[in-house]
């Protein structure tokens, strides 16, 4: 782990899981998004944004805006801007019309706001949103890795290519998101990608890493066998273990 230049952030919305990653050492930073937010049963926003930057106030957070209309968007914006120095705006590249995102950026860049463009897919959202970007300004761009991976497509090439692209400009830093294993990990951190976001899930596997295969698949036979005995299976009836104990 220690040989690892990409940063982890945490991704999700779940206050205890969120300050647990922020103790383990592991995570760089944080992200969330409004289906996190709903999983999680987030009930008040402002509240829940205020509350986490309150406890992680040293390391970078995002926060999404909620609105489809870019009007009301730039409005969310200026709000979440006001809530802690360590925090970048999320800004979905459309809305749900498909309407590019790109002139708001623009406009929040010129602010100087901390923009975390999201939900990007293609190679040319990519190239819009990096040229649409102010290099004095730090940037994350997320390119959804792990969701062009759940189309069929290799999203390597994808993500190399959007290295070259975000290496053009100053401040922009790519974001390899919706990671899926562990590994995801290794293969962004071997394209130069410059973050990625892990669940708590993945996070906790982290503990794993150089773990002898041995011991992996020692470990893994116990699990089997604890929930065997948890569920009370069995195959032979009492006669037919008798017996087979009797020879």
């Amino acid at each position: 782990m220690d040989q690892l230049n990409v940063k982890i952030y945490a991704d999700g919305a779940k206050l205890e899981d969120m300050l647990a990653a922020y103790k383990s050492g592991f995570v760089s930073g944080f992200t969330t998004n409004p289906s996190l937010m709903k999983k999680a049963g987030v009930a008040d926003y402002v509240a829940f944004a205020k509350k986490v930057v309150e406890k992680i106030p040293d390391l970078p957070l995002s926060f999404e805006v909620f609105a489809d209309d870019f009007e009301t968007m730039e409005k969310e914006a200026e709000k979440i801007h006001t809530f802690g120095k360590n925090v970048y705006i999320k800004i979905p590249i459309t809305n749900t019309k498909g309407e590019s995102s790109i002139p708001l950026i623009e406009k929040l860049q010129d602010k100087g706001y901390s923009l975390n463009v999201t939900a990007i897919l293609t190679i040319k959202q990519v190239e819009e949103t990096v040229a649409a970007l102010n290099p004095d300004v730090d940037n994350i761009v997320s390119v959804f890795a792990g969701r062009i991976a759940d189309t069929g497509r290799d999203p390597i090439p994808y993500m190399k290519q959007s290295v070259d692209i975000c290496r053009t400009k100053k401040g922009a830093n790519l974001l390899w998101a919706s990671s899926r294993e562990l590994f995801n990990v290794y293969e962004a951190d071997r394209l130069g990608v410059d973050i990625i976001t892990c669940t708590p899930e993945i996070i906790s596997k982290l503990k794993k890493v150089g773990k002898p295969l041995e011991q992996v698949s020692l470990d893994t036979v116990k699990g089997f066998n604890t929930d065997i005995q948890t569920l009370g299976y069995t195959i032979l009836t009492d006669k037919e273990t008798s017996e087979s104990v009797s020879k």
